[in-house]
């Protein structure tokens, strides 16, 4: 079975997350039946590590990590492998596929191209 971690930085403040589990939700809902976690890099929980145990408790054998970053950089590049590889050594029969950062991808591109355009309410 197939799982998903959507993997973010995380914040001291914790209303900062709210846009990523709207997105979990709405993978969720785009996808009933796909197994999908919310992780954080630090600050927030779950951990990484957390997500990954959750899915496969739930009996996932492939887990997709999609990191919610808009560009590789070393938390991509270095941590995130590394922490990867540690997960793959604490689950052995468990695929972990670590994706590239979603700011790479050209629909997320575009979508930030059109935010910009598109003017926002003026802030106090």
């Amino acid at each position: 079975m197939r799982g998903l971690i959507l993997f973010a930085h995380g914040a001291r403040a914790p209303g900062w997350a709210g846009p990523l589990h709207e997105t979990v939700e709405r993978v969720r809902a785009a996808q009933p039946g796909l197994p999908v976690r919310l992780a954080f890099l630090e600050f927030l929980t779950p951990t990484l590590e957390e997500a990954g145990d959750a899915l496969v408790s739930q009996g996932c054998t492939l887990v997709e990590i999609v990191p919610l970053f808009l560009g590789a950089g070393g938390h991509v590049r270095k941590d995130l492998p590394a922490r990867t590889a540690a997960l793959q050594q604490r689950h052995p029969g468990v695929t972990w596929q670590l994706r590239p950062a979603v700011g790479e991808s050209p629909r997320v591109i575009e979508a930030m191209a059109l935010a910009a355009l598109d003017p926002p309410p003026l802030l106090p």
